[in-house]
């Protein structure tokens, strides 16, 4: 029987953690546990019938968590697409901006990795439209075998391109692992996505890694779509998930032009809570007295249109 590829981080940075660490932070978790009550607002109108109709402004929406709905080009774009009501034990704690039956025929879907809050494959076969699925190596088998053809495999630094625009998958530290036996067994990165008036780099999931500056020599970023929640307690999560703080330092090293935040508020993955991420990126923000018209701190299902 063939052994399955194995992928690891840049640097071979290792972030597996042994059962003793899982149970000392579930310990720490019951003693400290965090007022979920306050929660990440929905935008008070949503532009459903603009998306729909658009064909030529470009466009990004917050749908929550890493979910994204981006138009460029005519095309109809989503990033990690999950609608999911549950992660594991946990009820979702903010409501999807935009109800997945309210969306617009997609073109093409970009997959982070495979981990349940990325990859959901019971919205996905909701999806409207015949998208491209383009996703990291390692992953096509699981589309394959649901019936998807329409797969894109990438490794790392991998570009693409459909409709005069450039899509190319870059490094993230992290992992991933969907059952017992499949550890590592695809990759996991992020997304820059290209067209001759904008560029947008979908983040994934990461902790903060050197990546990031070999990131910034290759590409021109315009709008950084990046992550800032699922941190605590730093000690368990660091190699995994960026903080804050870390997350406006790599927003500097990308020299990008827009920071949206993303991955909080919907599920409560680790034990900080949303409105906490959000108070120290505005810390870190008027600490280091960064131009606020930078940070685009989008409500749930909120629009930001770069063509306007």
């Amino acid at each position: 029987m063939l052994q399955k590829q194995r992928y690891a981080n840049l640097q071979d940075v290792d972030n597996q953690k042994s059962l003793f660490d899982l149970l000392r932070w579930q310990k720490e978790r019951m003693k400290n546990k965090k007022d979920l009550s306050i929660l990440i607002e929905q935008a008070p109108s949503k532009q459903i019938e603009q998306l729909h109709t658009n064909r030529t402004d470009a466009s990004i929406t917050w749908i929550g968590h890493s979910t994204f709905l981006i138009q460029l080009n005519g095309l109809n774009l989503i990033t990690d697409p999950v609608w999911a009501a549950r992660m594991g034990f946990q009820k979702r704690l903010t409501q999807p901006g935009i109800q997945l039956n309210d969306l617009p025929e997609i073109d093409a879907v970009f997959i982070s990795h495979g981990h349940y809050d990325h990859l959901s494959f019971g919205t996905i076969k909701r999806l409207k439209g015949r998208p491209t699925y383009f996703v990291p190596v390692g992953l096509g088998r699981l589309f394959k075998r649901r019936g998807y053809r329409k797969v894109i495999e990438a490794a790392w630094y991998d570009s693409f391109v459909l409709d005069d625009m450039t899509f190319t998958f870059v490094p993230a530290q992290h992992w991933t692992k969907r059952t017992l036996t499949d550890t590592n067994s695809s990759h996991w990165g992020g997304w820059i996505i290209e067209s001759k008036e904008h560029s947008i780099y979908f983040v994934g999931d990461t902790g903060y890694f050197s990546g990031f500056q070999d990131i910034a020599a290759k590409f021109i970023i315009d709008t950084v779509l990046m992550p800032i929640g699922a941190y605590e307690p730093e000690w368990f999560m660091k190699t995994d998930h960026i903080n804050p703080e870390d997350a406006v330092k790599a927003f500097m090293e990308l020299n990008g032009k827009t920071f949206i935040p993303m991955h909080y508020g919907a599920y409560h993955l680790a034990d900080d809570t949303g409105p906490e991420a959000m108070v120290r990126l505005d810390a870190e923000w008027r600490r280091l007295g960064i131009d606020t018209s930078q940070l685009k701190k989008l409500l749930i299902g909120e629009t930001y249109w770069l063509s306007k």
